[in-house]
């Protein structure tokens, strides 16, 4: 029951002979029993270099992900993110015939990834120690939310929650509320360093021929992320306060609205930059050597006053010509876009970086992978899957008939 589930397609640009640089993950195969984004987000960028990879989903539905919305021409825009380039299995789990069928690709399968609940893929016999055991080659990846062990072990682990648990939440919004990431920080944090995991394990494997066991935790993820905070506060005694957005200890430093309703948000670093901002940009020479502005301690002691001076100023600009004004004075500066202005940003544009996946319900808009490999091929961006679309193409890859499927269909282990 292993054939060749692992086959490269020769059209498909990863493994394209006439590329300058093959993609780096080419030839390599992930099966993956994944949800929601951390898990999905890790082999994503696997995808995106080349691998082959499985997505093995529950037959009912699939990864929980793709009902959380349907913004993205009617599917969901997490899923889509998240998904790109994979193959999707729809298969039960929880029937021996369908565990029969996980095991037929594990065997020819570079990288295993999973984020089940809690306990949940050692009961299958599909946690990392499990699988590294009968399969020595193979790179075993748990994701989890606190790790295998310890009192939170067990603990529902949800984006959010994970946030306010590693004291991410403390740390943003104002001094009046805190507030979560508007993105989903500890799910990133996880996959990122999933995905870094499995490449150091695939590196030391070339030396040794060995796999083996990779455990990333969103917790341990996120808290690695706090490492400025946590630092300043175990050393220095003393938590960051929350500011919004603008410096604790740099004045000015924040957002101003501008008379056409945007906002410009700028840092003077020195008091240099402040001379050059008040001379420039305030039209307020006057304040480049008054007492109360004219050092970073006196703007940030007065920081109302100095606020109010810049907003005044700002405020009389549109935020083309606040930018233009900014930037001649050589003052660092954005502006505060809206998701919808990073969609139409004109330095993406300019550098080329959208392209189109397909997908169930046609073409989509997809930045390119951050990482860029010049002189190779390009990202493969290929298609976000339908729920089981390579079900009867996978098993087929491992030999079963057409009777085998149809049954195993009717008995609602495979769809």
């Amino acid at each position: 029951m292993a054939t060749d589930p692992t086959a490269t397609d020769p059209s498909d640009p990863a493994t394209d002979p006439r590329a300058t640089e093959p993609l780096p993950l080419a030839g390599l195969t992930v099966v993956a029993v994944e949800q929601a984004v951390s898990a999905p987000f890790a082999t994503r960028q696997l995808a995106d270099l080349g691998a082959r990879v499985i997505k093995v989903e529950r037959p009912d539905g699939g990864d929980f992900a793709r009902a959380y919305d349907t913004a993205a021409q009617g599917l969901a825009s997490h899923f889509v993110w998240a998904n790109r380039g994979k193959e999707s299995l729809a298969l039960d789990l929880k029937d021996p015939r369908g565990l029969e069928v996980l095991h037929g690709l594990l065997e020819g399968a570079d990288v295993f990834v999973q984020n089940l609940a809690h306990g949940a893929a050692a009961r299958l016999g599909i946690d990392a120690a499990s699988l590294c055991a009968r399969y020595p080659r193979l790179v075993a990846v748990d994701v989890s939310g606190y790790g295998p062990e310890g009192p939170y072990a067990h603990k529902r682990a949800y984006d959010m929650l994970v946030q306010c648990e590693a004291g991410l939440v403390s740390v943003t919004g104002t001094p009046e509320r805190p507030v979560k990431a508007g993105i989903p920080a500890a799910d990133i944090a996880a996959a990122m360093y999933a995905f870094s995991g499995v490449l150091a394990a695939l590196l030391r494997r070339s030396v040794t021929g060995r796999g083996g066991r990779v455990e990333v935790s969103m917790l341990d993820a996120l808290a690695e992320w706090m490492g400025h905070p946590l630092h300043h506060t175990m050393h220095g005694g003393e938590q960051p306060v929350r500011t919004g957005l603008a410096h604790a200890v740099i004045a000015p430093y924040d957002a101003y609205a501008t008379a056409d309703g945007d906002r410009v948000l700028l840092s003077v670093q020195n008091d240099r930059e402040w001379r050059r901002l008040a001379t420039g940009v305030l039209g307020r020479p006057d304040l480049a050597q008054d007492p109360a502005y004219a050092t970073n301690t006196a703007r940030t002691r007065g920081r109302e006053k100095t606020d109010a001076v810049v907003a005044e100023a700002l405020g009389r600009l549109g935020a083309d010509e606040a930018v233009a004004r900014l930037e001649a004075a050589g003052i660092a500066c954005a502006r505060l876009n809206s998701v919808a202005q990073l969609a139409g940003h004109p330095q993406l544009a300019a550098r080329d970086r959208w392209r189109e996946v397909d997908s169930p319900s046609g073409p989509l808009r997809a930045l390119l992978p951050p990482i860029g490999l010049p002189g190779g091929a390009e990202p493969r961006m290929g298609a976000v899957p339908a729920l089981g679309e390579h079900t009867d193409a996978l098993l087929r890859a491992l030999g079963m008939t057409g009777a085998q499927i149809t049954a195993l269909r009717r008995d609602g282990v495979v769809a």
